[in-house]
């Protein structure tokens, strides 16, 4: 119910100005001034029945198109006030429905892949009163966390890990001795992920029963669906057609060998023409698909087919579906609404940012098209994210040299490797968080044979609402240990094309430069970056008792630091140190002997630039006289979710901060407790 408190209406009555309370189910409003009671009925009246799963089994099942209904405009309410990923949530709001109204969820265990889309599946699981602080400092994560609730059996934000993880499910379940059903929803563009594929194939040797969702919302794969599609599913799904097919499979063994792979060869080559599904049942899935994702009618009778089948051995079950499903704005747009601010539900509007500075990834794709522009051997690969890393406007000028590899960074990396080996000058743009995932190829195939790749490194730092699983907390950790290896961090927008020129005359060894996420801090742009000279940072204003050095985008916080630290009367010296590798070792030597007391600021966890500072510092015996250094660093855990400047704060890298770390390091702690905010 809603209930609506009249406050008040202009002189001519036209005006009623009303305070909304959202509450569970429909029922009675009184009104303040005129005592009269007003009956609203509830725009959720079926979804306001459901707390739990189990809630919803015990609705018919004419009634969950309308549960549907209802939970997609819940989800797209929710998301327009939060902000968020809404496309691929409203792509899945039926099967969602479906799912767990078949299966025994959380005894049956649902993996939703990368977790974008469970939304949808948070209001169904007891989440509904908490669905609008979704991503907001103290509320719900943005993807599954296995912490948050019993029906989130895996916790996910990166792709394509949902097939692995419930192979594992499944297989402790059969050595538990235990019967429950074991579900990964995973999407058509996760399955370009190596991953998935190591993982079915492994899971088509093993007879541990998995059921494996496709959930193919690009029509990427997928043939027509419809009627017959259903019907056919419905069938290849059934117990009576599988038990059919054993027997043949059993009856063509009786036969000649040729004659018996010819009957199998002519099934497959059947169920193949019918369903496409000829490559799945190659790694050893029985496969079922495709079917319409946003009919219930053709969804429950599939799903209950797989969940009640007793054999062993992996079942893929193909849905086709749509992302933005049901909601005009997100169906039309080019992205499909996949990540969004806050909106308006009618027209779909975003909010808009209110920086007139311009943001990183565009500025850095400003600095590759002015580096391309005079270079033919320069290269753009991303690894699925083209808008994200700024490549889409790469490949708007330069398509034939731009690169876009799927959700596969491993590949993207050696890819890269080999351009470089035939004297290409390849940037691989991938963000922190996923370029972890092909640390290895950055070992073994660039680093040892010291190959030219620039790595453009995309939402290093704490980046807000995604929380910890995308945050760029571990690349100069990870980079920065590596013979060879230069690695950048731009202070600004302005210095961050001066590093893109830096990487693209570099061609004897790998490179990298990191940059946040977000807009600049306004500086005017050059139109082409100027090769900075390599291993030299820079000092920004002078002082004679505390020195900052600051590595990447925390320059500014430092500045307001020093502006404090100044206004007590302790004259404080800035530097931007550019460099992680090879170290400004002379800026170093200078600032610990000139200042009594020394800070190394960096937006990365222990390991990073502060500890090759302090290993310099200590092989020198600089560390003997006395001198007080204090690195300040991410903390030892992972930083929840909430705004950037929220996180930074919370991990104690905002400017009182800093000023409170200086002044206890002088020994006035009393002043170092008075700096630092309630």
């Amino acid at each position: 119910m809603i209930d609506c408190f009249i406050l008040g209406m202009n002189g001519s009555g036209c005006t009623i100005q009303a305070e909304k309370r959202e509450t569970a189910h429909s029922g009675q409003g009184l009104d303040e001034l005129g005592g009269r009671t007003i009956s609203i009925e509830s725009k959720t009246p079926l979804l306001d029945k459901v707390e739990t799963p189990a809630d919803l089994r015990t609705l018919d099942g004419s009634e969950l198109q309308q549960v549907a209904d209802e939970l997609r405009q819940e989800v797209i309410d929710a998301v327009s006030r939060t902000g968020g990923h809404l496309g691929a949530g409203l792509g899945v709001v039926e099967l969602t429905v479906a799912l767990h109204y078949v299966f025994d969820t959380p005894t049956d265990r649902l993996i939703w892949d990368v977790g974008h889309q469970a939304y949808p599946h948070k209001i169904l699981t007891g989440r509904r009163d908490r669905i609008r602080t979704l991503r907001q400092p103290g509320g719900l994560y943005g993807f599954t966390k296995r912490v948050e609730s019993e029906y989130d059996p895996f916790g996910a934000a990166h792709s394509s890990t949902s097939i692995s993880a419930g192979l594992g499910m499944a297989v402790a379940r059969d050595l538990d001795g235990r019967d429950n059903n074991v579900i990964a929803v995973i999407g058509d563009g996760a399955m370009s992920a190596g991953m998935a594929y190591e993982a079915m194939n492994n899971a088509g040797s093993l007879w541990s029963r998995l059921i494996v969702i496709l959930n193919d919302n690009d029509m990427s794969i997928a043939p027509p669906v419809g009627a017959m599609s259903a019907y056919l599913s419905r069938l290849i799904s059934s117990r009576s057609y599988r038990s059919l097919r054993h027997v043949a499979s059993q009856m063509a063994d009786k036969f000649p060998r040729p004659m018996a792979q010819a009957f199998k060869r002519a099934e497959e080559y059947a169920r193949g023409m019918v369903t496409g599904g000829t490559l799945f049942e190659e790694l050893g899935f029985y496969y079922v698909g495709p079917i319409d994702g946003h009919n219930i009618d053709h969804l429950l009778p599939v799903l209950r087919n797989v969940r009640d089948e007793a054999r062993g051995g992996p079942i893929m079950v193909h849905v086709v579906t749509h992302k933005g499903h049901g909601y005009s704005p997100a169906e039309k747009s080019a992205d499909k609404f996949h990540g969004v601010g806050k909106f308006d539900v009618v027209t779909g509007t975003q909010a808009k940012s209110k920086s007139n500075a311009p943001s990183y990834t565009s500025v850095f794709a400003k600095a590759l098209i002015a580096e391309a522009e005079q270079d033919d051997k320069i290269i753009a690969i991303t690894a699925a994210m083209p808008a994200g890393t700024g490549v889409d406007k790469f490949a708007a000028k330069f398509p034939a040299r731009a690169f876009d590899v799927g959700i596969a960074e491993q590949h993207a990396v050696t890819f890269a490797a080999g351009l470089a080996s035939e004297g290409y000058r390849p940037f691989a743009a991938i963000y922190s968080t996923f370029l972890q995932r092909a640390y290895d190829q950055v070992v073994h195939d660039v680093a040892i044979q010291r190959l030219p790749v620039r790595f453009a490194i995309d939402r290093a730092g704490l980046v807000g609402a995604d929380g910890p699983t995308h945050a760029g907390s571990y690349d100069t950790t990870y980079l920065a240990s590596l013979p060879g290896f230069v690695v950048m961090a731009a202070a600004d927008e302005a210095e961050l094309m001066h590093m893109v020129a830096t990487a693209a005359a570099i061609d004897d060894g790998p490179s990298a430069v990191r940059y946040p996420r977000g807009n600049g801090v306004g500086v005017d742009l050059p139109e082409r970056g100027t090769p900075l000279e390599i291993g030299k940072g820079r000092v920004i204003r002078q002082g004679t008792v505390v020195a900052i050095l600051s590595f990447g985008a925390h320059l500014k916080e430092a500045q307001k630091a020093a502006d404090e630290l100044a206004a007590r009367g302790l004259p404080t010296t800035v530097a931007d140190a550019r460099f992680a590798k090879p170290l400004d070792t002379e800026l170093v030597r200078r600032l610990a002997m000139e200042h009594e007391v020394m800070i190394i600021i960096e937006e990365g966890a222990i390991g990073g630039f502060a500890t090759h500072v302090l290993q310099y510092l200590a092989v020198e015996g600089m560390l003997d006289g006395g001198l007080k250094i204090r690195p300040m660093i991410l903390p030892d855990r992972f930083v929840a979710h909430g705004s950037p400047e929220g996180m930074y704060q919370d991990a104690g890298l905002d400017p009182p901060s800093i000023v409170e770390t200086a002044l206890a390091a002088l020994g006035r702690e009393t002043e170092a407790v008075a700096a630092k905010p309630a």
